[in-house]
């Protein structure tokens, strides 16, 4: 992992979140910071804030939360299996984003049976249920 490391033992966080492959660009990555969606211990940073080891950062991608703490710092992307070597996952975040995952596969999308525009008999039923609330 002596590769992976740099020499100064700091570096940008949005160049690391690249790196580490949350975000598929740094332009996405530094977006997704300045929305506030990642926090540095605690802490709403900004794009230039620099990360150093055993920081613990936490990354809010639409209902996930992934929350790792830096084990090494590398501003170059590199394969899947050296990025996720940059962090170590905490035990909630895993079992938190595999609920999620469980939860998500046995949703069912209550539009999924409707297809095409409403019948005759459907639309009359629709204004008879919107008339009813007002």
């Amino acid at each position: 992992m002596a590769a992976l490391e740099e020499s100064d033992q700091i570096l940008r966080i949005d160049k690391w979140l690249w790196a580490a492959r949350f975000f598929k660009s740094r332009s996405l990555a530094s977006e997704a910071i300045e929305l506030g969606r990642v926090h540095i211990n605690g802490e709403r940073v900004k794009p230039a804030r620099h990360v150093k080891l055993d920081d613990k950062v936490q990354v809010y991608r639409g209902t996930d939360r992934i929350e790792v703490f830096v084990r090494f710092l590398s501003g170059v992307r590199r394969s899947a299996s050296l990025a996720q070597a940059l962090y170590d996952e905490t035990a909630e975040s895993q079992t938190a984003r595999q609920l999620a995952a469980e939860s998500r596969r046995f949703y069912s999308e209550p539009t999924r049976n409707l297809a095409g525009r409403p019948t005759k008999r459907n639309r009359r039923a629709i204004e008879r249920f919107s008339q009813d609330e007002s």
